[in-house]
């Protein structure tokens, strides 16, 4: 009977053990943490900016070689998920983020579906809260100043963007089937203070 006490107890501390490692390996119900308030995350960065943590984000202002935007590309790529991001970003910001990349060495709205951060864009149909070349937002809301979420499913052909619970867009398309997912920085200051994503 003593036995089967301890065994019993070994079990439950067994359990727990395991109830609490998922969030500690940042991983909870399936979502990956690869930004929070404390880390970068692993990225593979093209393009040169000054990425850093500052005050609980992840932080970019400046391109520091050439002219070219910088990208935080992930190390793993993706097919059907659901990304969730906050984001804080000025009036002059030209940000977003790139799913479904064709390449990761290379990042462009061409080969891969850009979910814009850009209030200022000289043609706002694809501004902020649109999927450039894709998806048109009409009126664009506006991100500037503020802290922001965007949540972004990928689900074979549909594609669909929340911004501050809007929805903003709502499409079907089959350009890119999968790759990596990225974070721009092209002008302005942008901030992320938690990027998750979700295989689905």
């Amino acid at each position: 009977m003593k036995r089967l006490s301890i065994l019993a107890a070994g079990l439950l501390v067994g359990a727990a053990a395991v109830q609490f490692s998922g969030p500690a390996s940042g991983q909870s119900d399936g979502w990956i943490t690869l930004v929070d308030d404390k880390k970068m995350g692993d990225w593979t960065e093209v393009g040169k900016a000054n990425w850093a943590m500052k005050d609980g984000a992840l932080v970019a202002d400046k391109i520091t070689e050439g002219k070219d935007p910088s990208y935080l590309v992930s190390k793993e790529s993706y097919k059907d998920f659901q990304i969730k991001a906050e984001f804080w970003a000025d009036d002059d910001a030209n940000s977003g983020i790139f799913i479904r990349c064709d390449q990761s060495a290379k990042i462009d709205a061409k080969i891969c579906y850009e979910v814009n951060i850009f209030d200022k864009r000289p043609d706002p149909t694809y501004g902020t809260g649109a999927i450039v070349d894709i998806a048109k937002v009409d009126p664009m809301p506006k991100a500037g100043g503020k802290w922001n979420t965007y949540e972004i499913t990928a689900k074979g052909p549909q594609l669909v963007v929340v911004l501050n619970g809007q929805k903003t867009v709502d499409v079907q398309d089959s350009k890119h089937a999968s790759g990596p997912f990225a974070l721009q920085y092209g002008s302005g200051v942008i901030k992320w203070r938690k990027v998750q994503i979700k295989p689905l």
